[in-house]
């Protein structure tokens, strides 16, 4: 039988992952006690249902049970019960924007700030995200992506590596992207604005991308940009880091960014990373 247990920050998208997972034919349990982990295993495996995939989630909400878990899984391994963990994070920004957005009190502080109950739960949480056999940032993942990402680790069995990239175009002029760990200008690059058939399209469209890497220059950037984040990114992942946000940005964010941003993510994940791509700005251009 497969066991999953799916932790992870308030609002980082676990209710998502199970819903996922529901999808994939698991048996699925929200809020679990981790003191009962050992016992549900137990009735699913003696379960005349044949259940054979079953996910259960285990967070802070459970308060003062939550202390229970590192003891629940040890009788786990005890009783000789496999299990694998799935933890979700999420950029402190992203979480309390999502708290915002829902008018929800963060549950361990729930009248007072939220990042306060944000940084709190993180430190509560620190030891189980290192024990974790999967970590996946919901930053920039939409509900679809989300899904993709389980899809691919649980149906097609792929390795998941706990370094997600998100390279993000972004135009100067419409302000600096505050969130990244690397930014990168490339408004030294020829501009597809003042090419009158280009000036309405975007990076993503085939001509402006052929037009910003028809010059040499363009393809010796991204080819030592390259370079550079494949000598930095196995040091990211020793240090623990589980997102690297790198942010391309060019003058409207439109062009240059988009087309090289869409390159540097399709040449990560050539090399077999989890990258994602995303364009803040250009639309507003």
């Amino acid at each position: 039988m497969e066991f999953l247990i799916i932790t992870g920050m308030s609002g980082a998208g676990k209710s998502q992952a199970m819903k996922a997972m529901e999808d994939m034919g698991y048996y699925c349990m929200d809020n679990l006690p981790p003191a009962l982990l050992p016992k549900f295993a137990e009735l699913c495996y003696e379960s005349k249902r044949n259940i054979d995939k079953v996910a259960v989630v285990v967070d802070i909400r459970g308060g003062i049970f939550f202390e229970d878990l590192f003891k629940g899984l040890e009788e786990l391994n005890t009783e000789g019960i496999k299990y694998k963990i799935l933890f979700l994070d999420a950029l402190d920004p992203v979480l309390i924007k999502r708290y915002k957005e829902l008018r929800r009190p963060h549950p361990l502080n729930p009248k007072g700030g939220i990042l306060d109950g944000i940084s709190e739960e993180r430190r509560l949480l620190e030891e189980v995200k290192k024990r974790a056999d999967f970590v996946i940032d919901t930053s920039k993942l939409t509900i679809g992506m989300l899904k993709e990402e389980i899809y691919k680790i649980f149906f097609e069995g792929l390795e998941l590596r706990k370094l997600t990239i998100s390279v993000v175009s972004f135009g100067f002029k419409h302000g600096m992207l505050l969130d990244a760990d690397l930014v990168f200008d490339v408004r030294f690059l020829p501009n597809p604005y003042y090419i009158p058939e280009l000036r309405d399209y975007t990076g993503e469209n085939e001509n402006v991308r052929k037009y910003v890497f028809d010059w040499d220059q363009t393809n010796k950037f991204v080819d030592k940009l390259m370079d550079m984040l494949e000598f930095l990114i196995p040091y990211y992942i020793k240090e623990g880091k589980t997102q690297l946000i790198i942010g391309i940005g060019c003058t409207g964010g439109k062009h240059r960014s988009v087309a090289i941003a869409n390159e540097i993510e399709k040449r990560l994940k050539e090399n077999q990373h989890r990258a994602i791509v995303s364009h803040r700005d250009y639309r507003l251009a």
